[in-house]
């Protein structure tokens, strides 16, 4: 199921977007209710290309982790704290004709475009409620826990606290009266660059697989 995001939020988010470098939306999918909530930092250029959340090759990696638990994108709700890819624009020499070529590759969320999006995510996990949620990589730990949250210090422990969650002004966050259930992950991209991680990745998944099947309700 891709979601239906409320238009006033949509207009909100553009509105607080305006003259950034972000393209494409690539709106959240899966179930309602899930067991599992996978949370990226943002959509790459397959994600903007195709509209499908991790559907490029760290996607790919995700999704041998996911199918290593017993779970897939039919059953998991997938999506990331920005909804449109950002990028950087560089001039760059073409190596056969010698002519300037401006490229337009991905680079990380800034703080004030996770912020803007923070009402739609905040609206999106309400309407999902998932029993677990899954940050992949510190920008998706800290939009949800804080600046100070390394995801190499909570990579597969299970959490159960507040998160944050866009202050009424918009200027900036409040803690949730609610506790949720986290188990922080490192990013799949991260197998990518370090394929030394790849143990302790596979070794974090199969404590959720446990989690899950131990059946974690959220509190």
């Amino acid at each position: 199921m891709i979601i239906k995001y409320p238009q006033e939020l949509l207009k909100q988010v553009r509105e607080r977007t305006a003259g950034r470098q972000l393209a494409g939306f690539t709106p959240g999918q899966g179930p309602l209710h899930p067991d599992i909530m996978l949370v990226g930092e943002a959509p790459g250029r397959h994600e903007e290309q195709v509209n499908i959340p991790f559907s490029g090759a760290s996607g790919q990696e995700l999704m041998k982790l996911l199918n290593s638990i017993g779970y897939s994108r039919e059953n998991t709700y997938i999506t990331s704290v920005v909804r449109q890819r950002p990028y950087s624009i560089k001039q760059v020499r073409d190596k056969k004709t010698g002519e300037l070529v401006e490229k337009r590759p991905n680079r990380t969320p800034t703080k004030k475009e996770v912020l803007a999006f923070a009402p739609l995510f905040d609206w999106e996990l309400a309407t999902v409620a998932p029993r677990i949620i899954v940050p992949l990589g510190n920008t998706a730990l800290q939009r949800l826990l804080g600046p100070t949250a390394n995801i190499g210090e909570l990579h597969g422990q299970k959490l159960v606290r507040p998160i944050q969650q866009a202050a009424s002004d918009g200027k900036g966050y409040q803690w949730s009266t609610d506790d949720y259930t986290l188990v922080p992950m490192y990013h799949p991209a991260a197998i990518l660059y370090a394929r030394r991680l790849l143990p302790t990745v596979q070794a974090d998944w199969q404590k959720l697989g446990q989690l899950v099947t131990a059946g974690v309700k959220k509190e």
